[in-house]
């Protein structure tokens, strides 16, 4: 695996040492958590509050904000006609690169961009998320959490779509993208100048504060758990109280990747995506396979508990709340955070990159998401204590460990995988959206850098629960400003994808794939 490094790498990483290395006193952790909280808790709680307003209805807690996102899904849905089923194909043969021009501009190619968007939504919430979504909310979770991650499917297509269409081409030859442009010029297009600067503005700066908590401090911070616990535990582990050491290499590792930009990104993460899926996807399949008595047990607890759920807050109705909250956490459909690497992909015509995000709820959700599911359920057909017993990574650490003694080993690697992977995907979310707001200036994304490395030893030392909690409610506040523009600027997609499907039908884009093979097999025919 090669990174990428500039020319100023040496000073930034001296830089980066010092501050990183000034903190690693476990009793200065202790007082800036203190007086973090102190600080930062009222903030959260009320902009928390705001964010995530619930309406009771039939005895469930109705969150608005979720809500929007799933009126958004079913609106992309019925509105594309159900791409989500109907592009599947043709999303598979662009990311194999049959309709990749050789001149096209950007940065990155359709597997490259793909690879760092799933990283980017494949985290630590795959293992350890889904597990407090099944405590919470029954085996049931399962079935919506699945039919959330397909109608989200059609929402990213449109975001991922819009944000290729109207990416900016930077003096340098890279290429800026993302809901925050396509906010601001798309509803300039349709006479909304003012409200697409303010939109545009108020989404820079949640995704900015959003990368520090959701892609970097609770990141960072789950891997550190996980790391100790394999090592011993709180008790007994070296690590345990070394949080700061574990993330300033964790930190200088992600520096060393996100030093080149979107390039040097892609090609770590078109490298440990696949490796950490297959990894965690094999050994999902290896507890399925071991359990395979309890599989019908399974599939009937989620069927029966997605429409019944007894013993949950609003019964069916809690589930599905659950369910589609832990979706939406986990693939960010309708977020519009995806969409930003996307937007860097070489490509002639925004609707392929559309096409190719379609695969990435289907990945992160329908796949990796389930497989945890099915491995927490079928273990509580042996061991109905579980969820009970454990919570979040943990729960599902002892679920693998019933089967197999040693497989929380290698899933404390895939968590590692995960965090790492996610960090750095959301290290170009925050920078793309920094760099709105301040400029593309070298000096400028470098302090970015330093910053949110920073904020992974931090993630690692101490527990600012207020923080996470600030950063989740403004990374999903930005969903409101990203469905409205996907409302108002649905009729660009359908009008560009008309064009796309009448060129693709016509022949004028070619399949460069079946060229190739054409011209290959031509001289044996003609033999």
């Amino acid at each position: 695996m090669r990174l990428a490094i500039l020319p100023a790498s040496r000073a930034w990483a001296g830089a980066l040492a010092t501050l990183l290395l000034g903190a690693g006193s476990n009793a200065q952790a202790a007082g800036i958590d203190q007086a973090a909280e102190t600080l930062i808790a009222p903030v959260a709680s009320a902009v928390s509050s705001l964010i995530f307003f619930t309406l009771p209805l039939f005895g469930a807690e109705l969150p608005l904000v979720v809500l929007w996102l799933i009126a958004g899904a079913v609106f992309s849905t019925l509105y594309f006609n159900f791409i989500n089923l109907r592009g599947l194909g043709h999303a598979v043969k662009l990311v194999r690169g049959d309709y990749a021009h050789p001149q096209a501009r950007g940065e990155v190619s359709h597997f490259q961009a793909l690879a760092t968007a799933v990283s980017g939504t494949v985290g630590i919430g795959n293992i350890g998320g889904v597990a407090i979504a099944i405590s919470l909310g029954g085996p049931g979770v399962l079935f919506w959490m699945i039919l959330a991650g397909f109608l989200g499917m059609s929402t990213k297509f449109v975001e991922c779509s819009l944000a290729t269409h109207y990416r900016r081409q930077n003096a340098d030859g890279s290429v800026s993208g993302g809901p925050m442009f396509y906010l601001s010029q798309g509803l300039a297009e349709r006479g909304l100048p003012r409200l697409g600067k303010a939109l545009g503005k108020l989404y820079a700066v949640g995704i900015v504060i959003g990368c520090l908590g959701i892609g970097n401090m609770f990141q960072s911070n789950q891997a550190f758990m996980q790391f100790v616990n394999v090592t011993g535990g709180a008790d007994t582990s070296w690590f345990a109280d070394k949080g700061w050491l574990f993330g300033v290499i964790l930190a200088a590792l992600i520096g060393l990747v996100i030093l080149g930009g979107i390039k040097s990104i892609a090609r770590v993460t078109e490298k440990v995506v696949p490796v950490m899926a297959i990894l965690y996807c094999s050994m999902a399949l290896l507890i399925l396979a071991m359990n395979v008595d309890a599989i019908p047990f399974a599939i009937q607890a989620i069927f029966h508990g997605a429409f019944t759920a007894e013993g949950v807050a609003g019964g069916a109705l809690g589930a599905m709340i659950i369910g589609f909250q832990r979706a939406v956490f986990s693939n960010e459909a309708g977020i519009g955070s995806s969409a930003i690497a996307h937007a860097a992909v070489r490509t002639r015509d925004p609707m392929t990159e559309g096409y190719v995000s379609l695969l990435e709820p289907l990945v992160d959700t329908i796949i990796i998401c389930s497989l945890t599911g099915l491995v927490i359920v079928t273990t509580l057909y042996y061991d109905p204590a579980l969820t009970e017993t454990a919570s979040g990574i943990q729960m599902t650490s002892q679920a693998f460990e019933r089967n197999v003694a040693w497989f929380p080993l290698p899933l404390s690697v895939a968590a590692l995988l995960f965090a790492f992977s996610t960090a750095v995907s959301w290290s170009y979310y925050g920078l793309k959206g920094w760099c709105y707001l301040f400029g593309e200036g070298q000096w400028g994304r470098n302090l970015f850098k330093l910053l949110f490395c920073s904020f992974i030893v931090i993630g690692s030392m101490i527990q600012l629960q207020s923080m996470l909690t600030l950063s989740d409610a403004l990374v999903f506040v930005i969903c409101v400003p990203n469905i409205l523009g996907i409302y108002l600027l649905a009729p660009v997609v359908k009008r560009e994808l008309k064009r796309y499907r009448q060129r693709l039908t016509s022949g004028e884009i070619v399949d460069y794939r079946r060229a190739e093979i054409a011209v290959r097999r031509a001289p044996r025919q003609s033999g």
